[in-house]
This record gives C-alpha cells, sequence and structure tokens, in this order.
C-alpha cells in the first residue's frame, strides 16, 4: 500500500507543477517538482542505507543519484520524472509480485480454518486448530476437509483443485482417504479425521509454500552481482561522458535511463511465476534455487515400487487344475484371504468382491507367519501361501501349475491354493505399471532427458520386465539405500541428476541427487522431507510438468534479465552520444522496466509441455467408460477360460452362449459410445489427422470377432455342427482375448493424455 500511497504522491506533485508551469509561473513549478521528487529520494536513501549496513550495494544508489544531480543542476522536471519512475517502478514490481504469487495467495486462502465436530451433544463448530485424530467430523457443501481422515459415508464428491489442479470434482466411496484442503462439491458427508490439521496434508502443502516463496533463489542472487557490475559501468559510462564532453546534463542522462534497473525484480518475479504454476498443478517446488536445478536435470532415476508401479499387488492371472472354475478358486482363496491384512492377502479379497463373490466364514484359521494362512471350508482343509510354504508343509504343486509358477516368477510372484491331497491353483500376483508412467517417460524424452534409469531395491526379474515395458536406459536391480546413493553419484558425473521415490529408503537418494522429487501424495514423511519437489497429487506425469514449468520459468527469467540489460545500455550509449536528453530517458526507461517485469509474467502462463490445460468434458463420459474397463477386464478371463473349455464334445456350449450374450450386452454397448461421445472430444483435444483411427479399427475387429463367435454358436447348436465349429470357436475365442487385452491397454494410453 505504501508503494501504491508514494506513487499517487509523486503524481500530484507532477500535475501541480504542470499546472503552475503552463500558468506561467516557473519558479512555483520548480519547486513543486523538486518537493515531488525529494521523499522518494529519501526513500531510496534508506533503502541504499540499509543493503549497505548489511553488505551489498544494488541499482538503487543509480535512482539516489539520478534524483539529487537533477535538483543539483535545476532539473526539477527530470527529478520528479525519475521520481515517478521510481515510485511507478516499485507499484509495478508490487502488482507483478501479486500477480506470480496469487496461486501461493490462493492456497494460503484456502486453508481450513474451522470444522464442525459430531460429538455426544450433537454438532458443535470448532476451529481447525482443535481437531483431533477419531474425531467426527461433518463436512457440509462449500466447506473445506480440515484434516486428513476417511469417509464415513457412503460417497462423497470433491474438489480437489486446489491440491492437484485437477479442474473436475471426484467422487470418493465409503472408507476412502480423504485429504485436507479439498473442497465438498456435493452433498453433505461424515468423515473421521485421521490426524490434526497441523499435521495434515493441506497444512504440509502451506509449509513448503511458503517456504519455497521466501527462499531466494541462485538466480536472482547471480542478478544482484550483475548489478553490481551494472552500477559501475553507469558510473563510468556517466562520468566519461561528462569528462569528454563537459556536460553534465550527459551525465544526468546516463543516470536516468540506468535507473531503476529491472534485473534484480524481473528474475525473482519469472522464478515465483513458476513455482505458483507449479503448485497449481499438485507441484510444490522448495524455492526458486530447485526450480532452478530441475530446469537443468539431464538424468533422472526413478525408484520402482510406489513410482514407476503402484506399489500394490493386483491379482494378474488365475490358473487351477481342471474341474476348479477360476471364480471358485478365488472364491475359496478370498475366503482365507479376508482375515488377513498382508497385500496379497487384500488383494485376493478385494479382486473377489469386485466379482461380486460369496465368501464363506473360514474355520480353524492358521497364520503361518511369512508364509501363508490354512483354514477349514466347506469341510476340508486349504492352504493359502508362498511356494516355500507348500514345500514345508509338503504338498506337491503339481507339474503344470509348477510349470506357470516358474514363468510368472520372471513379471511377478504366485500365491497358491492348496487342498490336502496338492496345489488346485495359482494366483499370479503383479504390481503393474502405474496408467500414466509410459507416457510421462515419453515426455520427458520429448523435454530433452538423454536418460531414464531405474534403481530399485526389488529383485532383477520384476524390476526388468517392468525396465523393459517403460523402455529405460538402465536398470539397477536389488539396490541397498547405500547403493542407490553410489548410483546417484555416478550420474551426477555425467549430467545434472533428479531421483524421483516415495519411500524412506528412497530418501538418501533423494537428498543425494542434484534435485529430488518425492511422490508425497501416498509416499512417506521421509521421502518428501527430503525431496526438493513434492509431488501433492499421486501421478508420475507431474515429474515432466514439473520440468517443462522449470525449464519455462527460468528461460523466462533469463530473458527477462538479458532484455533489461540489453535496453539499459542501449539506452546508456545513446544519452551518453548526447541523443537522448534526461526528460525522454526517463519516459524510455520507465517502458523498460514495464516490459522486462510484464515478460517475467509470462512465466504465470501454462507452456508447450505442461499437461492438463484442456481436459474432457464430464458429457465426453471418459470416466464412466473407463470405470467399465474393469468389467471388461472380467471379460477377458472368461473368454480365456471358455477358450480352454472348448473340447471334443459340447459341454462348454451354455458357458459359450452365455458369455456370447454378456459380449452383446456390455462390449459393444461400450464401443458404441465412445464412438459416440468419448472419441470426437479425445480428437478434437489430441488435434492431428483423425488421432483415435487405431482405436476405432480396432473396435471394428472386436466387433467382427464377436458376430463370428455368434455364427459359429448357432452352427453349434444344429445337430453335429459342435465338431465343425469347435476348433474354430476356439481360436475365435483366444484371437477375441488378445485383440481386446491390446485394445483396452492402447485406449488406456490414449486416454490418459486427456484425462489427467
Amino acid at each position: 500500500m505504501r508503494r501504491y500511497l508514494l506513487l499517487g504522491y509523486v503524481l500530484a506533485g507532477l500535475a501541480l507543477g504542470l499546472a503552475l508551469h503552463l500558468a506561467g509561473l516557473p519558479l512555483g513549478a520548480r519547486v513543486a517538482w523538486s518537493l515531488a521528487a525529494l521523499p522518494v529520494a529519501a526513500h531510496v536513501g534508506l533503502g541504499v542505507a540499509r543493503a549497505l549496513a548489511g553488505g551489498q550495494l544494488g541499482v538503487d544508489v543509480i535512482a539516489l543519484a539520478a534524483i539529487l544531480v537533477a535538483v543539483l543542476l535545476d532539473e526539477a522536471a527530470a527529478a520528479a520524472l525519475i521520481g515517478l519512475m521510481v515510485a511507478g517502478g516499485e507499484a509495478l514490481e508490487a502488482w507483478a509480485e501479486g500477480r506470480a504469487t496469487s496461486a501461493l495467495h490462493e492456497l494460503m486462502a484456502r486453508a481450513p480454518r474451522g470444522a464442525a465436530r459430531l460429538g455426544p451433544t450433537g454438532l458443535e463448530e470448532i476451529p481447525a486448530s482443535a481437531i483431533r485424530p477419531g474425531d467426527t467430523l461433518l463436512v457440509r457443501p462449500g466447506e473445506t476437509v480440515a484434516a486428513d481422515g476417511e469417509l464415513l459415508d457412503a460417497e462423497a464428491t470433491l474438489d480437489e483443485s486446489a491440491l492437484t489442479g485437477e479442474p473436475l470434482p471426484a467422487r470418493f466411496a465409503q472408507g476412502a482417504g480423504l485429504r485436507s484442503g479439498a473442497v465438498n462439491a456435493g452433498a453433505p458427508f461424515r468423515m473421521r479425521a485421521a490426524s490434526d490439521a497441523e499435521a495434515s496434508t493441506y497444512a504440509a502443502i502451506l509449509r513448503l509454500t511458503r517456504a519455497a516463496a521466501e527462499t531466494r533463489p541462485p538466480l536472482a542472487r547471480l542478478a544482484d552481482r550483475w548489478a553490481l557490475g551494472f552500477v559501475g559501468l553507469t558510473a563510468l559510462l556517466a562520468g566519461g561522458a561528462w569528462l569528454l564532453t563537459g556536460d553534465p546534463l550527459r551525465a544526468l542522462a546516463v543516470l536516468v535511463v540506468a535507473t531503476p534497473c529491472p534485473l534484480i525484480l524481473a528474475a525473482p518475479i519469472a522464478l515465483v511465476a513458476g513455482i505458483g504454476r507449479a503448485a497449481r498443478r499438485g507441484v510444490v517446488v522448495k524455492g526458486g534455487g530447485a526450480l532452478e536445478r530441475l530446469a537443468r536435470v539431464r538424468t533422472v532415476l526413478f525408484d520402482k515400487t510406489g513410482t514407476l508401479t503402484p506399489g500394490r499387488p493386483a491379482l494378474a492371472a488365475i490358473e487351477t487344475i481342471p474341474g476348479l472354475p477360476r471364480e471358485e478358486a478365488l472364491r475359496l482363496a478370498a475366503s482365507l484371504a479376508q482375515s488377513s491384512t498382508h497385500p496379497v492377502s487384500a488383494a485376493l479379497a478385494a479382486a473377489a468382491r469386485a466379482r461380486g463373490l460369496a465368501l464363506s466364514l473360514p474355520e480353524g484359521l492358521v497364520e503361518h507367519p511369512g508364509g501363508g494362512l490354512s483354514a477349514m471350508l466347506g469341510g476340508r482343509r486349504y492352504v493359502l501361501g508362498s511356494p516355500m510354504l507348500l514345500q514345508e508343509l509338503r504338498i506337491a504343486q503339481g507339474d503344470r501349475l509348477a510349470g506357470l509358477a516358474a514363468v510368472a516368477a520372471a513379471a511377478g510372484s504366485v500365491a497358491w491354493l492348496a487342498a490336502e491331497d496338492g496345489a488346485v491353483a495359482a494366483f499370479v500376483m503383479a504390481d503393474g505399471l502405474r496408467p500414466e508412467a509410459p507416457g510421462a517417460l515419453r515426455r520427458l524424452r520429448a523435454l530433452g532427458i538423454a536418460r531414464l534409469v531405474m534403481v530399485s531395491g526389488d529383485r532383477a526379474g520384476a524390476a526388468h520386465s517392468v525396465g523393459a515395458a517403460l523402455r529405460l536406459d538402465e536398470v539397477l536391480a536389488e539396490c541397498s539405500p547405500a547403493r542407490k546413493i553410489e548410483v546417484v553419484r555416478q550420474e551426477q558425473a555425467r549430467a545434472p541428476t533428479a531421483m524421483v521415490g516415495d519411500g524412506v529408503n528412497d530418501a538418501p537418494a533423494l537428498a543425494a541427487a542434484d534435485v529430488g522429487i518425492a511422490m508425497g501424495a501416498q509416499g512417506t514423511a521421509a521421502a518428501a522431507e527430503a525431496g526438493d519437489v513434492v509431488l501433492v497429487v499421486d501421478r508420475l506425469d507431474r515429474v515432466a510438468e514439473a520440468v517443462a514449468i522449470a525449464r519455462r520459468s527460468r528461460r523466462i527469467a533469463l530473458g527477462a534479465i538479458a532484455l533489461g540489460m540489453g535496453l539499459s545500455g542501449l539506452a546508456m550509449l545513446a544519452a551518453a552520444l548526447g541523443h537522448l536528453p534526461p526528460l525522454a530517458g526517463a519516459l524510455v526507461q520507465e517502458g523498460i522496466d514495464i516490459g522486462a517485469i510484464l515478460f517475467a509474467l509470462l512465466a504465470l502462463r501454462p507452456g508447450p509441455g505442461e499437461a492438463g490445460q484442456a481436459q474432457l468434458p464430464a458429457q465426453s463420459g471418459l470416466a464412466e467408460r473407463m470405470a467399465e474397463h474393469a468389467g471388461l477386464k472380467r471379460l477377458l478371463e472368461r473368454l480365456r477360460e471358455a477358450g480352454e473349455a472348448v473340447t471334443g464334445t459340447p459341454e462348454a456350449l451354455p458357458l459359450l452362449v452365455a458369455l456370447e450374450a454378456d459380449l452383446r450386452a456390455a462390449l459393444l454397448p461400450h464401443q458404441r459410445e465412445e464412438e459416440r461421445a468419448l472419441y470426437p472430444e479425445a480428437a478434437r483435444q489430441l488435434g492431428g489427422q483423425d488421432p483415435m483411427a487405431a482405436l476405432v479399427r480396432m473396435h471394428a475387429g472386436i466387433e467382427a470377432l464377436v458376430a463370428r463367435i455368434g455364427a459359429l454358436l448357432e452352427i453349434a447348436r444344429a445337430p453335429g455342427g459342435w465338431a465343425q465349429a469347435a476348433p474354430e470357436l476356439r481360436r475365435s475365442l483366444f484371437a477375441l482375448e488378445a485383440l481386446l487385452a491390446l485394445h483396452l491397454n492402447a485406449e488406456e494410453e490414449v486416454l490418459s493424455a486427456v484425462g489427467g
């Protein structure tokens, strides 16, 4: 506010002096202009004195000298204009800083201040600081979630744009984890607080953001050093012009056009603007120094579990002995697993619930530490566990299932279900890729990242399968935390290196890298503390966005410095040669200041390497179609099971008829809806010539195979037709399974570019 008041005072003095001059009172005009300039000189002088006391000398000393010399040379109008430049420059700086930090201020303004707690006496309004873990909170429409916690009601709709940058509200089901800072965009809901407000996600974001905004970046300090040289150059040029021409107005003109230089204004504004842009996209950068280092990165190292993969095992495939349906095997395994908190048990139970299977209550449950479970189900004892457990219990795996285990071990792990007489089913568990991971790594390549390396503590087989799928330059498996630090040091010797990780074992490597990038949404506090950049949204593609934002911000900061220095240098030469008098020089320098600062504010605009600028509208049906993929992936299992069931006799005919009906009821309508609404919107966002053509072609192939299976079933129903149709039915079922699996993966990959 004081900056704007000072500007108003100078403008009033200039207007008064101009009125007196036009009224034929030149002495009064000079007095008015001098009175307008001298308070600005005093203001600048105090700033110079404080800087000198701190051992610094900036370009403000040129402004002070220019005003004083103008007054001494009886150039009161020029002095007033210089005062206007200084006051206007400070006001412009305040406005620009406000624009650059608007995202950070919005974050802080949305900090929750109160909450509604449900207690024994009913609803009570409490300050956010009074929230304690275990409190039941009521979040009403439009209110901000005040603490991290768990959703107690059936569902909730939240606007998480302040946390993630995603513009569309997200739906959460009962039991989902909620993060503070999200805004209720639906009906009221109840939640159980898991932490107090100060320990919540949003409070951590605010602490990191404040620290980032207050840190003075190296590029700004570099601008200060350039400013010292600029002061010397200004003094030399002004003094030289005076000595060579004997005209002190030449020296004054040089001082005027050198004042105030935008060097120390533009660079910090550009970097803070970049930090603000990153914050809008769910990326907290801990200061301008981290932003600058991120812009120079050429090598990125990744942890595997929790970073390139979700970090949670999921059921990838089921193999059973002949006569045992896959869903029955899963039901038995999940009935045992539902009593355990082991990640594999949780994955099996979740897979069974997703299929709507009715689980039984096991009797006489025995937990084998580190190995598995055993219990009675339906009067028969079953064992669910690792291969080591089966060996200890002397249970045979069987040749067919043992062969599967050897193949599956390359990409995942195997959980076994066994009865007393041997293994009856094998469940292949895999920690698949994050859906956005392939696209995120390709974007990093496009940004000029020359080397992408995985540094994982996982076993070699699992790590190399992920590395091959992502086309990484190198995969280093079974790495201890000390080995990860060693790899970071080796890569740093080649090029500036970033490390991306989420776990406690990644924290030392994050701290050792030039830039540590922590997956903070689901990762550990140790990783977030060690990282220079924290991703508060659990998406790997934000790494590429952060790099793009950092490079653009640094490029704009350097451009603003070069613009200010270059234009001021040219104006100084013109003034020294007598082509730019003090009054005109003042106007020219004001234009230079405005141009440099406005150029720095370009960092507020999204650049070409940033995602999320245009997303599909809700009416495209993207969320609904992606939700249907889970059911379609279960159809894949049924296709495989049906193909294996086709033998020389028609016992599988009812199974095939039911499957064909489900394909027509679920798969084909899904494809028609995609082509009606989703694909046209996606094509508009992606651009280019018909970007969805390959997916539409796959749709046609899938429809043809479904029609072929229907026609073959008609033949199979006829007397003696089974023998004729069975071989082609088997081939068609396996062909449809392969094509549908390829299509779903390709579709998710393409649509991830417009869905996040």
